[in-house]
């Protein structure tokens, strides 16, 4: 269990440094990495984690924090780490440490140091509410919490020919620069005296060897030396900072000038980069959009950038000296409009395609490039209001699916709280804002909500803003216990429609409403017309969401009707779907039913397991009500069946089996052994 990074290049030295981090956790259970930029505290951490899996049988969980410049999204950050999608209204805090209390974690704060103080407040409060949790963090400064024990991690030892300094480079100059040889006299000799020059630091060795495609090893260690003998300021850098420096200032200027100015300019993107988000981003005079996959690869061969998959990630040292670059260019507040505006399109894209066959990839697209969303929106908050709540009220309900409630709450809040502009943009922002809150179980404050949101559908005049509006509402009475409620106002929306629900993305949604609310009052088989043309509506459009919750619906009505292997088949269908989204709370209701179906169907074993499982996503979004009211008296039923099938010890060892594995372990036995692509 984890989700440590994938590291594809080979780990070189630093066994006493493994050892001590070795004994310092298994002493203490906060262990800080302190040391300057560049000079392998994340790599260590990395390492030392991996080593230390199996003491940890609640996993190992890595939180990358290099992107946050202020603690607005820090707790967010941590909860997306650990596997938290919380739904509750409680502050993530709180939620966060509920999560983690009664479990044996190892939890890794990666790059604290613009946030140390925030850091250090969740850390106290996480080590106080889960006594058996051990965090492990790295920063260029101490926490400063009680109990804290430091541990510096310098550079590599750089003397002798056979220190660990020469051992990393050679190691990487196998790798930059397979054809070169090493072994002679001078080439040894320049080698050791490159690792002496930047004084063992990982980053910047790494720095020098991506060179050795163009330059010889002699060649590389002569200018290292004119350069490193002109710096003898001080003040201006630090000694123990100039051997670096001097690393990343002389890559930087062996770039070519193109990718000099798209290294400044990547360094707006908070996170991992996509070429094609780099190419409309950074494109400008002489950059143009079609050299930037070029110019990405390049960088990426100079260790400017490292690739992540099919993206690129920028290590935050060499983020920083970009963005100084951006500034001495004139161009940071050019680059983050662009940046704004941009990502504003990218969620004005997956809005008009949500509706469609490219509805999972538009999901995956915004789950990718959440920190440039909230980056973005940071920045139309500021400059833009208008284009900040079209924005929010367009992101509103991937995030909800996603399981960022607590983003998107906030965002909207903030968004709406700073225009007061009427319009389709304000409407649907009122709406979204209105499922956050009744999915955080904030009915109240959703059906007040939901007023205003009708209100504002009626000055628009606009067929997608009243059914919005109806859909805000009719979800929340629905959640309430107010299936009948909910019937009358998503069926009268639905009536008054003429268009085609292709301009009405919300007529998909109130469809959804209106057979809940059909199978909760008991009308099964206008449930089951409706939930099957619904069905078919969705496959038509090639979209998943709708077609996910008619499976749910169709699942249910089929157990209610007495036939659990029809049941089954609909459960899965609707889980696969709901996989392909990553919506966590669609998983969870998912499971329920499909434990269900194997109950009636006699196998109490293994509809335990499952809803073990399901027992393991509902602590995931901390869902108040585990869905609609109705049918917690269902649920019960279901498990009063598969208690009697397997008996109360075989029942109850198969549902702890289910809790304590990994979700998407447990989820793909539910799908009978492989998740869904």
């Amino acid at each position: 269990m984890g989700n440590l990074p994938v590291v594809t290049t080979s780990f070189v030295g630093r066994m006493g440094e493994l050892g001590a981090v070795e004994r310092a956790l298994q002493e203490h259970r906060l262990v800080t990495l302190t040391g300057s930029g560049g000079v392998g505290k994340s790599r260590l951490a990395l390492r030392a984690a991996g080593l230390a899996q199996g003491r940890y049988p609640d996993g190992v969980w890595w939180a990358d924090l290099s992107h946050l410049y202020d603690d607005r999204l820090f707790v967010a950050t941590v909860c997306d780490a650990v596997g938290l999608l919380d739904h509750s209204a409680r502050r993530p805090v709180e939620a966060l440490s509920e999560w983690l209390a009664g479990r044996r974690p190892l939890l890794v704060l990666d790059c604290c140091e613009r946030i140390v103080a925030p850091c250090a407040r969740l850390v106290a409060e996480l080590l106080a509410a889960a006594p058996a949790l051990t965090v492990l963090t790295t920063s260029r400064q101490p926490l400063g919490t009680d109990g804290e024990r430091l541990l510096d991690i310098g550079p590599l030892p750089a003397g002798g020919d056979g220190a660990e300094a020469v051992r990393l480079f050679r190691d990487r100059a196998a790798t930059a620069a397979p054809q070169l040889s090493l072994d002679s006299p001078s080439a040894g000799a320049a080698a050791a005296d490159i690792c002496r020059r930047l004084e063992g630091i990982p980053l910047a060795l790494e720095l020098a060897c991506a060179r050795l495609g163009e330059n010889s090893v002699e060649e590389i260690a002569g200018r290292l030396t004119s350069r490193l003998d002109v710096l003898t300021d001080d003040t201006v850098w630090p000694q123990r900072h100039r051997a670096l420096r001097t690393a990343i200032g002389w890559s930087h200027e062996l770039c070519a000038p193109l990718e000099r100015l798209l290294w400044a300019r990547l360094s707006v993107f908070p996170g991992t980069v996509d070429p094609v988000d780099a190419g409309a981003v950074c494109a400008g005079g002489p950059l143009t959009a079609r050299a930037v996959p070029a110019l990405l690869e390049g960088l990426a061969a100079q260790s400017v950038l490292q690739r992540d998959g099919d993206r690129y990630r920028m290590l935050d040292t060499l983020r920083e000296y970009g963005a100084l670059w951006l500034g001495e260019l004139g161009e940071e507040d050019l680059l983050a409009r662009r940046h704004a505006a941009h990502f504003a399109d990218v969620a004005a894209r997956a809005h008009t395609g949500w509706l469609g066959p490219r509805q999972v990839e538009w999901y995956r697209r915004i789950a990718d490039c959440h920190a440039d969303l909230c980056a973005a929106l940071d920045h139309l908050l500021e400059e833009d209001t208008e284009r900040a709540v079209e924005m929010a009220g367009r992101t509103g309900l991937f995030w909800s699916c996603c399981g960022h409630l607590h983003q998107a709450r906030g965002y909207l809040e903030r968004a709406l709280a700073g225009s007061s502009a009427r319009g389709p943009h304000r409407t649907r922002a009122l709406w979204a804002l209105g499922i956050t809150r009744t999915l955080q179980g904030d009915h109240e404050a959703a059906r007040l909500l939901g007023e205003e949101c009708t209100l504002a559908a009626w000055h628009d005049q606009d067929p997608e803003s009243m059914l919005s509006a109806a859909h805000s509402v009719s979800f929340t009475l629905l959640m309430m216990g107010r299936p009948q409620a909910a019937h009358t106002v998503s069926d009268r929306a639905l009536a008054h429609l003429t268009g085609d629900p292709l301009d009405a993305p919300s007529y998909m949604r109130c469809r959804v409403i209106r057979v809940f609310a059909l199978s909760a009052l008991g009308r099964l088989d206008e449930a089951y017309e409706d939930a099957t043309g619904l069905r078919r509506l969705s496959k038509g459009y090639g979209e998943h969401w709708a077609r996910a919750y008619a499976d749910h619906q169709l699942a249910l009505i089929q157990l209610m009707r007495g036939r659990p292997g029809d049941a089954e088949g609909h459960a899965r269908a609707m889980l696969a779907g709901k996989y392909r989204l990553r919506d966590s709370l669609g998983i969870a209701l998912g499971l329920d039913l499909l434990a269900g179906a194997i109950a009636a169907q006699g196998d109490g074993v293994a509809a335990a397991r499952t809803s073990g499982t399901g027992h393991t996503y509902w602590r995931m979004i901390g869902h108040p009500h585990r869905g609609s009211p109705e049918l917690s008296a269902i649920r019960d039923q279901w498990e009063r069946q598969a208690r009697e099938a397997a008996g109360n010890p075989a029942y109850e060892s198969a549902y702890h089996r289910g809790v304590e594995q990994d979700a998407e372990s447990g989820l793909a036995l539910a799908l009978q052994g492989q998740l869904p692509s």
